[in-house]
């Protein structure tokens, strides 16, 4: 059987490439394509060769990949897919639409439904630099919507991350989505007992991850808040920030696995389809306070994991920071949560049955 490996583009490292990497490793002899490929800047493919469309020959491409929006899908549909019985497609948005010889098969694992298409003035409160251009883009996103939605119909399978995820799939795309949540390398992520007297936060600084109610709890409070990654809002969020909230930009895989394991919690106050963060954290042996809503209600157990505040608020977050101060986490059986449920072993015995079973075994073979 001759594999097909498919992700939107390559041209950053996030929680969808980190799963794609997964998939490559899983699946050694596949043949990988995306529409446009940065080996600097995304995830380690060992010299595998990376087959890509021809948006790779426009110049700075990688770099201003949002602006080709609507380029992906004709790109995708001229991909040559047609020796492949199996197509595997990591996407967000695009690389589904990929086509397929007949008896073929495609799986897609859906990551979220195109955030910019499907809830557009969130995403573009995010761009600011687009809200002027909103009406020219939103005739443009209408005629996208429509390619989307038959672009959806493409894939025999979707494997969505979380149940939320699976529920949009379903009232978007009216198509059912088996829930498998997504694992992460444990070998990256080092437990510890002993923590220190900060806490972390640590994404992406766009509007939609609630830095800025995390940095309000914590003026209020005085304690110590490392916040690790860089984005937009981080002026911002320094701005409006006391001296005790310390912003780090973008850290070091050993200096970031440091921090998760000697916070005494990590905290999230996005509404996730998944996040991997919460998971990364447990791993780690530390607890999380997160917001009670999207993929943490798959992840986290509250008062065994961590705990849920009920509001996107700073007064919500800081109630539930003072109840976790007083609690007696047990830093070793957070750990095993995560070794137990959210591992690469774990998720792969989940996924080739699956796969395995829709394929009639044949992909059972393949596996390296």
């Amino acid at each position: 059987m001759k594999v097909a490996l498919v992700h939107d583009y390559l041209t950053q490292r996030g929680g969808a490439e980190r799963v794609f990497e997964l998939l490559c490793k899983h699946f050694p002899n596949a043949d990988i394509f995306t529409s446009l490929y940065d080996p600097d800047r995304t995830i380690e493919l060992c010299d595998r060769p990376v087959h890509t469309t021809l948006l790779q020959s426009v110049p700075q491409a990688s770099r201003y990949f949002r602006l080709l929006a609507p380029f992906y899908y004709p790109a995708f549909r001229a991909l040559d897919l047609q020796d492949y019985d199996l197509i595997i497609s990591s996407s967000t948005s695009f690389a589904k639409a990929v086509r397929k010889k007949p008896g073929a098969k495609h799986v897609c694992f859906c990551h979220n439904v195109p955030r910019f298409l499907w809830d557009t003035k969130t995403y573009l409160r995010e761009y600011k630099d687009f809200q002027a251009f909103y009406p020219a883009l939103d005739v443009i996103f209408k005629a996208m919507r429509k390619a989307d939605l038959t672009y959806a119909q493409e894939p025999d399978l979707y494997i969505a991350n979380s149940t939320t995820v699976a529920q949009r799939i379903e009232k978007i795309y009216n198509r059912p989505a088996i829930t498998v949540n997504y694992p992460i390398d444990t070998s990256q992520f080092t437990f510890s007992e002993e923590k220190e007297d900060f806490y972390l936060a640590s994404a992406r600084l766009l509007s939609y991850k609630r830095i800025d109610v995390i940095v309000e709890a914590f003026n209020r409070l005085g304690w110590l808040l490392i916040v690790s990654g860089d984005g937009p809002e981080r002026n911002n969020l320094e701005a409006r920030s006391a001296r005790n909230v310390i912003f780090s930009g973008y850290v070091s895989d050993a200096e970031r696995r440091k921090l998760l394991a000697k916070a005494q919690s990590v905290v999230v106050a996005a509404l996730e389809d998944y996040g991997l963060v919460p998971i990364e954290a447990n791993a780690s042996g530390t607890p999380v306070i997160s917001y009670g809503a999207g993929g943490v209600l798959d992840t986290q157990v509250p008062g065994m994991t961590g705990l849920f505040f009920k509001e996107q608020t700073a007064e919500s977050l800081q109630a539930a920071l003072l109840e976790a101060k007083k609690a007696r986490w047990n830093y070793a059986k957070i750990r095993d949560h995560a070794l137990n449920h959210f591992t690469d072993t774990v998720f792969f015995q989940k996924i080739d049955q699956i796969i395995g079973e829709f394929c009639d075994n044949r992909i059972l073979s393949f596996v390296g």
